[in-house]
């Protein structure tokens, strides 16, 4: 049966008939192609490079290295990190050129750019250029790159550690440890994932010299903060950037950033005075896409004798690679300082954060930032307590969930809940689970020589408040009516263009096809935020709504003009515009065809509005059976039950559930971004390497809903993007956890559960039993 809110995705027949249009599909006139050569080694300096060969070969137009990278001085990038660490000390920032110069510092960092007529000249000509190294010791772990005598990536970064910070209240967090009955620990890590969106990153750049102006074609998550990153990195003015970015193959965070390759293709436009083009391969893009996650977090939580909580401390350790991206270190700080208490009135907490510099690839915000970080660790740990204590798992959770007349809630560090209904998403996670009837279908698998566990996680996420101070979108109203709306948040798979008109189309009581959006169009000034940290609804979408009601005020002088009445004796209902005695009316759209003659339209409208992070919730419900011979494990059954606040549209939603929980697996069973601890040589640099999650990793999700709708903005919406991410971590790891006690494995396993590592641990523990 469908769901009353399910109409089909708007964009889906364009892109998946193959008539999308990506960056790649761009080509400008007389456009030159560009290629990278990289570093093939984790730590060195650069004792000399020669590129007179490259130069020298068919084809070749030019060669760029770091020194014109210092030369344009491209060699800062911007940080989101917005307030001071401990003692107000500022974050260290690194030193970035956009083309290496003295040093590299992890391997697949950009060296030099060769630019030749076609794209197979440029990059054969990469094996030309000659280069000089001395090589130097590799850190490619926090512990080793902190660890005393470590090898120094920055000269100003003493130690590795460019920033320490903390929240929270540690005197009362210790004083509440000292009179605990119990206290649970738990150390666990969120493996360093690659995004892998199905779109290579890559980029057209041209240069009109008449205006000092660039045009920017490239994969992003909105115009503005891509065009604000851009100028901040060049220094060049945000009115002479000019962002186009058309379809777009996935983001997951992975696009939210500048990238070196942005700047140095600037440079060869500019001197060659012809656009340059770049389509990264796949193999770039592990050795070069930030990537993701890399958190080492210490947790404990402190108990009474009845399992209620009294405090929590977490100690984190943030890997953020070579280099400091744009939104790295702030989603990693900022987020699991917000949500460090969870879905749970934990009266005392205190965390400690370190940012270390690795030789490895540059961290950044990946899909959570930082959320579901801290809900794995939050929720393992209160699993564990459960176990230790011999509490129901379930129970544990029902007697600490914030209640709710606690809202809006104050958490003892970062943010401030808005109402939210723990309980019945818990409640109603379990009926749909079939959480009862649980251990007849374990005692069923143990029959066919199975082990079967089942994991829960009850988890809150904050939205993305965003950078710029506030959302804008435009109407526009064409010769037949029809709207057009213009936004500057981009669309990566969310369905922006089915939602977003939806908003538009509903609130004026007209047919969705009468409104199509236009995202992006640096043809239109406006001032908004990119797509992140699941706020596009819960913005942009609301400024839709803003935008639709004040058309509808905008155009009631008008409809009374040509019904001949008073503005305040017209009514607007159903798509129509009547008189209060109902006697004479005008349809929206008849009354936009009527005043197409005018320019421009007197019905287009600009609306704007600030909205802040919202609070999705939920609870999530995982099944899993594992064959104790192989170790390969399978996913039996899940359940995902959200408060995203007010449903817009649940085919939308369920895609995002799906998407967030598939990537939440893959994490747990197979994602690790490995690199050679000795040399800092990237191991997983391909897909023959790299386990990413397939179609039948997740067979089928039961996606329910429990929306409390927000009243934070227009539409009630909290938002979805990223959710299925967030609790499925936690989730699938307590139902390994389960799974895995009654062989004997009741030590702490954690991510990735290869069938390796499962394997493994299973024969440990018979060989521990035997003993």
């Amino acid at each position: 049966m469908s769901h009353p809110h399910a109409a089909n995705r708007r964009e889906d027949r364009r892109l998946i008939t193959g008539s999308g249009r990506y960056t790649a599909d761009i080509n400008l006139p007389g456009q030159l192609h560009g290629a990278f050569l990289r570093a093939d080694r984790a730590h060195a300096q650069i004792v000399s490079i020669n590129v007179k060969p490259a130069l020298a070969r068919a084809g070749v137009v030019g060669v760029f290295t770091g020194v014109d990278a210092v030369a344009a001085q491209y060699t800062h990038f911007p940080n989101l990190m917005a307030f001071a660490g401990r003692n107000g000390a500022q974050i260290l920032k690194t030193e970035r050129p956009v083309l290496a110069t003295n040093a590299v510092r992890h391997v697949g960092e950009v060296i030099a750019l060769v630019v030749a007529e076609s794209a197979l000249a440029a990059q054969d000509a990469l094996d030309a250029i000659e280069i000089d190294y001395k090589d130097l010791p590799a850190v490619a772990t926090v512990e080793d790159a902190i660890a005393a005598g470590a090898a120094q990536l920055h000269s100003n970064i003493p130690g590795n550690v460019c920033f320490e910070w903390e929240t929270g209240d540690a005197k009362a967090v210790e004083q509440a440890f000292a009179k605990a009955a119990h206290v649970t620990k738990l150390k666990v890590l969120t493996t360093r994932v690659a995004p892998s969106p199905m779109e290579p990153r890559g980029s057209v750049i041209s240069y009109d010299a008449a205006s000092d102006s660039y045009d920017i074609y490239t994969p992003s998550q909105g115009m503005m903060m891509l065009r604000k990153q851009v100028s901040t990195l060049t220094g060049v003015p945000e009115d002479k950037l000019r962002v186009h970015t058309n379809d777009v193959g996935g983001s997951f965070g992975q696009r939210s950033g500048v990238y070196p390759e942005h700047g140095a293709l600037m440079i060869a436009a500019k001197q060659l005075k012809r656009p340059v083009k770049w389509t990264g391969s796949r193999a770039e893009g592990f050795m070069s896409d930030a990537h993701g996650r890399g958190l080492e977090i210490s947790g404990e939580l402190a108990l009474d004798k009845d399992g209620q909580f009294l405090a929590a401390r977490y100690d984190f350790l943030c890997d953020m690679g070579a280099y400091l991206t744009p939104t790295g270190s702030i989603s990693h700080l900022r987020n699991p300082a917000t949500l460090m208490t969870g879905v749970y009135k934990t009266p005392a907490l205190y965390g400690s954060f370190k940012v270390v510099v690795t030789n490895t690839v540059p961290i950044a915000a990946y899909r959570g930032a930082g959320r579901p970080d801290i809900a794995y660790a939050v929720e393992r740990l209160v699993d564990r307590a459960a176990d230790e204590m011999k509490i129901d798992r379930t129970e544990i959770r029902r007697r600490n969930f914030i209640p709710p007349d606690a809202f809006p809630y104050k958490t003892p560090t970062v943010g401030v809940y808005e109402p939210s209904d723990f309980a019945g998403c818990l409640e109603q996670a379990l009926a749909t689970a079939d959480w009862k009837g649980f251990e007849a279908r374990r005692a069923a698998a143990k029959k066919r020589g199975k082990l079967r566990g089942m994991g829960l996680s009850t988890i809150i996420e904050a939205t993305g408040g965003g950078v710029f101070p506030k959302d804008q979108v435009a109407i526009e109203v064409d010769g037949e009516g029809k709207l057009n709306v213009f936004t500057v948040s981009m669309s990566s798979g969310q369905g922006h263009e089915t939602t977003f008109t939806s908003v538009v189309a509903d609130a004026l009581g007209i047919a969705h096809e009468m409104v199509t959006l236009r995202e992006c169009d640096p043809g239109h000034e406006l001032i908004g935020n990119h797509t992140g940290g699941s706020r596009s609804m819960a913005g942009v979408g609301s400024v839709c709504k803003v935008a639709a009601d004040k058309l509808i005020e905008q155009a009631k002088p008008l409809a009374a003009e040509e019904l001949e009445l008073e503005p305040s004796q017209v009514d607007y209902a159903g798509g129509a515009f009547r008189s209060r005695d109902g006697d004479k009316s005008i349809g929206f759209v008849e009354l936009a065809k009527k005043l197409a003659g005018r320019h421009p339209h007197p019905m287009n409208t600009l609306a704007e509005a600030t909205v802040g992070s919202t609070w999705p919730n939920g609870c999530h419900i995982a099944e899993v059976e594992i064959d104790p011979d192989t170790g390969v494990t399978e996913i039996a059954s899940y359940v995902a039950v959200d408060d995203c606040g007010t449903v817009i549209n649940h085919q939308i939603v369920e895609g995002q559930v799906h998407g967030g929980v598939t990537q939440g697996a893959g994490q747990i069973f197979q994602e690790q971004v490995i690199y050679d601890r000795t040399s800092g040589q990237l191991l997983t640099g391909s897909f023959m390497d790299y386990g990413m999650p397939r179609a039948g990793l997740v067979r089928d999700i039961n996606v329910g809903d429990h929306p409390l709708p927000s009243k934070l903005n227009a539409i009630g919406a909290k938002g979805v993007g990223e959710s299925g991410c967030t609790a499925s971590l936690p989730a699938l790891a307590n139902a390994m956890t389960d799974a895995l006690r009654p062989a004997g494995v009741t030590g702490h396993l954690d991510m990735p559960y290869t069938p390796s590592r499962v394997w493994h641990s299973i024969q440990a523990a018979k060989s521990n039993q035997s003993r």
